[in-house]
């Protein structure tokens, strides 16, 4: 028997040692699939472990070539330094569909390739490799995109079509429906607890990587996640998850490192199942769309996250929060803290609720997200291009976010809209163009002791337009520069500028045509 397929089923008994435990050999089983598929040796050592109660299915160094597996409760898969689980490329080797979350929609589809539907007490461990072997299904899913005219239905598509007959999904989604081709996570569980991944390298992903959905009581720590430029891959997705712990992990993706999720639109207010007590820390993030991602798939809810102690290099954003009229459900009490981020190519921190692009304003009702109490302190980032953007909807301002010990240094500065109870507490933002915050159409906002460390000539560093409640103190600024405060708009109000100084500083204040003069209350210092 071939050293490439001597893995083992290891039972264990309460209190026994890794070492004292029953071993049971699954290379006895089968010896004729040294150049073949084994998911089925893989799958009956786990179902053998099953019978007795539990157990761990063991892979040695070497390479193991698998189509889908299926974990059962008490069960973990081990993988040694040196093992590479790899998963077929054939479609066909995930079949049966399974019932699962793709996206935010429960649906008929291919079984992720490791998946658990309704188990407790599972778990991935090692230094080995999981291998997902991706390509084919994203070339697939390319051929299907970018046909000039819609190709023939493959099988696939045509079982697709047949076993989630009925589903009702939102119109802007309709282009990704037309696909009827949805490739499967690396791995979901699917109405589980208590679930471990720990140690292991995964790479290649068809889809997204970690993707438990319905799950309570699960740990990620010390994962490696690799996947090249690919459409996506995100690295971790936990959806309608409750207790949550990532730590310690490095991840550069196709799509998002991390992204939080609770459902699409009706199918996820249907559930009603929010993602909740997240912690994140400890992590590093390279390639990929965002950093920490919240939504846009947010319909059940999400809410009670930490994010803290992380590293955002080279990603296109640090932390995002998406979302679209008709979505519904809401995102609050989030805190992030302590983060470092470099090369970031679009914004550190973004809130958009027009992630369709939708500006049609709508009357408030369960189709109407919300983003609210959330708090960013201890940042420190270089080489940006934004450093924020918040865009709140009309009905549904963004609500109660503060900045505390904010150091950025990029292009552009924060870009604020329709936004209520917003603070900035010791921030500094300096920028290449434009102002360092512009603010617009929002109320209730304070900036306390904020500054640039490079003014720029002829541009404000603050730039209001019809706010109404402004807060503008405790900024020092000595060196010498040309205009800090530019406020504009018929709708603008009480305006408060009190114990600023600003020596230098050749005009403090300039009052756009149509601002009432009695709106700006200044007290001298």
């Amino acid at each position: 028997m071939s050293k490439k397929y001597q893995f083992l089923v290891l039972v264990f008994l309460p209190f026994v040692t890794f070492a004292q435990a029953d071993w049971i050999n699954i290379a006895e089983k089968r010896k004729s699939v040294q150049d073949s598929v084994i998911t089925d040796v893989i799958q009956s050592a786990i179902d053998e472990a099953s019978a007795k109660g539990g157990g761990t299915v063991y892979f040695p160094a070497g390479e193991y070539l698998t189509g889908a597996i299926r974990l059962k409760s008490n069960i973990t898969l081990h993988l040694d330094a040196g093992a590479i689980l790899r998963f077929s490329d054939d479609f066909n080797d995930y079949l049966p569909f399974v019932e699962m979350r793709w996206e935010g929609t429960v649906m008929k589809n291919f079984s992720p390739l490791i998946y658990a539907y309704e188990v407790e007490n599972i778990a991935i461990t090692g230094r080995g490799t999981i291998d997902g072997q991706g390509r084919k299904w994203w070339l697939e899913l390319y051929r299907i995109e970018t046909a000039e005219e819609k190709p023939p239905r493959t099988k696939f598509q045509k079982m697709w079509v047949e076993q989630n007959k009925g589903l009702e999904t939102s119109d802007y989604y309709q282009r990704t429906m037309s696909w009827e081709f949805f490739r499967p996570p690396l791995f979901q569980a699917y109405r589980s607890e208590n679930i471990l991944i720990e140690g292991v390298t995964i790479q290649n992903s068809p889809f997204w990587t970690v993707n438990p959905a319905f799950c309570n009581n699960i740990r990620i720590t010390g994962v490696t996640i690799f996947n090249p430029e690919s459409p996506n891959t995100d690295g971790i997705n936990p959806t309608s998850c409750k207790n949550v712990h990532i730590s310690d992990s490095h991840i550069s993706v196709g799509d998002d490192c991390i992204t939080i999720k609770s459902g699409r639109d009706a199918d996820g207010r249907k559930w009603a199942t929010p993602t909740e007590n997240v912690t994140i820390t400890n992590c590093t993030m390279l390639s990929g769309h965002g950093g920490v991602v919240i939504g846009s798939e947010m319909s059940g809810g999400i809410k009670k996250i930490t994010i803290s102690n992380c590293v955002f290099d080279g990603t296109d954003r640090g932390i995002r929060l998406k979302t679209a009229r008709g979505r519904g459900g809401v995102v609050e009490d989030i805190r992030v803290s302590n983060i470092v981020m470099n090369n970031i190519q679009e914004q550190a921190i973004m809130m958009n609720m027009f992630y369709d692009h939708n500006e049609t304003i709508e009357p408030v009702s369960e189709r109407t997200p919300t983003f609210r109490n959330i708090h960013f302190s201890g940042i420190t980032g270089k080489n940006i291009k934004n450093a924020g953007r918040i865009a709140g909807i009309e009905e549904m301002p963004v609500e109660n976010i503060t900045f505390s010990d904010i150091d950025f240094q990029a292009e552009e500065g924060f870009y604020i809209s329709v936004a209520k109870n917003v603070e900035f507490h010791d921030v500094s933002v300096t920028t290449k163009m434009g102002p360092s915050f512009e603010i617009l159409n929002s109320e209730d906002i304070i900036l306390d002791n904020v500054e640039t460390e490079s003014p720029l000539e002829n541009m404000a560093v603050v730039k209001l337009e019809n706010i109404k409640n402004f807060v503008l103190n405790n900024t020092a600024m000595f060196m010498s520069f040309d205009l800090f405060l530019s406020i504009s708009g018929e709708k603008t109000e009480n305006i408060y500028l009190q114990n600023n100084t600003m020596p230098n500083v050749k005009k403090g204040l300039n009052l756009q045509k149509g601002v009432a003069e009695n709106s700006i209350i200044q007290k001298k210092n």
